[in-house]
């Protein structure tokens, strides 16, 4: 098997045998491939596309070039969720011990972010204490115990994927559906989860800015898991604007603990409601969505899910009482309002910009490199279609410096102030097939 001829196979149009895209793979990870082949080929697969049962060996393929998580020893059917990116996503800390607090196992592998905030990672590490590094061992035992447990991914998940996403970003071969969702996907399975709930987000916050990308990058990961024997469901959601009010790490803890609480953004805890109740159904702990929709509730009202997240920071050594005392995480020096210049309807709350401002704070990295400020970020007070008069605090700015005029210029230049405006739809479609 030459990879010259399989290059010039895909770039007219073929496609590509399992056994032969398990050799690309390999042999790439293995460097017998070099990076300019590679880039032939992935140069070919933006232009000529793939088959769903290309794109399902190109996944399995991946997944298994390096260690693939063993959970058979967790009882129960472990269901993993992963969102494809956006501003303000706090649905995980919440996810996790509401849909762990019905009976569903949450064996969770999270990431560090890059780009406007923290990753799940380092939010919960705004938590004094807490430990995201945990043994396999201990990482299982734990969640047979309580169900739930979040630690950081393993460094030799699926290496092949690094490998190519590194390649991919030098070569202007990034926004391929095919390689997004055979990228998302090999990771998902290769971190052993039974079955997975996607959120794939689209608007300006997004990483898909159109609803039809976004549609076909959901569709194509849904079929995806059911030919690799996972079974999944997404959701497609709105990131035009940030989800719920908070963007930045203690900021986003402390926002999951008042919706854990019952006082959670709106927005929020319908996203929460919609993603754990396909969790649930996965789970076969409920048979319809409305069925599992009603456990979280009930969960949530009766403080069942709080009670679970505090179980969840004493089981990885954190400071459980701060949900009693949440107040106590906010440690930025200065809080500054940012007032309206003008009175009307909030028309434009641009989810990429208000990232970048918070990034700009220190609540994110631009390098991997970069230590993240757990203290600082916006809190938003208006969002899309609310009513605003002239002087108004349209969000407060925790920073830990006094000078943030270019923060605050950024922030006017993106939000934007009208006659009218409408609030956008949190939820585009639900895929269950």
């Amino acid at each position: 098997m030459r990879m010259v001829d399989l290059i010039e196979k895909k770039r007219d149009g073929g496609t590509l045998s399992e056994k032969e895209i398990q050799y690309i793979v390999n042999e790439y990870t293995e460097n017998r491939i070099p990076d300019y082949q590679m880039s032939a080929l992935l140069m070919a697969i933006f232009y000529e596309d793939m088959t769903d049962e290309e794109i399902t060996a190109l996944t399995l393929a991946m997944a298994n070039s390096g260690e693939v998580i063993d959970l058979s020893s967790i009882d129960g059917i472990k269901v993993d969720k992963h969102s494809t990116g956006g501003v303000g996503d706090t649905t995980t800390l919440i996810l996790a011990p509401l849909v762990a607090s019905v009976g569903v196992p949450v064996a969770k592998m999270s990431g560090r972010g890059l780009g406007y905030t923290g990753g799940t990672l380092d939010k919960l590490e705004s938590i004094p204490g807490f430990q995201i590094e945990l043994s396999e061992e201990n990482f299982i035992k734990l969640v047979n115990e309580s169900q739930v447990a979040v630690i950081g991914q393993t460094g030799n998940l699926a290496p092949a994927d690094k490998k190519l996403y590194a390649l991919r970003d030098v070569t202007a071969t990034v926004n391929s559906i095919p390689l997004i969702a055979s990228s998302i996907m090999s990771k998902k399975i290769a971190a052993g989860a039974d079955a997975i709930v996607l959120d794939v987000t689209t608007g300006d916050g997004a990483f898909m800015k159109n609803l039809e990308d976004a549609r076909r990058l959901a569709h194509t990961m849904v079929r995806i898991g059911k030919l690799a024997n996972r079974q999944t469901m997404a959701v497609i959601s709105d990131m035009s604007q940030p989800l719920g009010e908070a963007i930045g790490n203690s900021l986003e803890v402390v926002e999951a603990i008042e919706t854990l609480q019952g006082k959670g953004p709106e927005d929020l805890v319908e996203m929460c409601y919609a993603l754990g109740s396909q969790m649930v159904v996965l789970a076969k702990k409920a048979e319809t969505l409305e069925e599992a929709r009603q456990l979280l509730k009930e969960a949530l009202d009766s403080g069942a899910a709080l009670e679970k997240f505090k179980e969840m920071i004493r089981n990885q050594g954190g400071d459980a009482s701060i949900v009693d005392e949440p107040n106590r995480l906010l440690t930025a020096k200065y809080e500054q309002a940012l007032p309206a210049k003008q009175s009307g309807v909030m028309t434009k709350l641009v989810a990429n910009e208000l990232g970048i401002a918070a990034m700009m704070l220190g609540a994110g990295r631009r390098t991997k490199e970069d230590a993240i400020d757990h203290a600082v970020g916006l809190k938003l007070h208006k969002k899309v279609g609310e009513a605003i008069q002239e002087g108004d605090a349209l969000l407060t700015i925790y920073s830990n410096t006094e000078d943030i005029e270019e923060v605050k210029a950024l922030l006017y230049q993106y939000i934007e102030i009208g006659e009218t405006g409408e609030e956008p739809p949190l939820i585009h479609e639900i895929i269950t097939e």
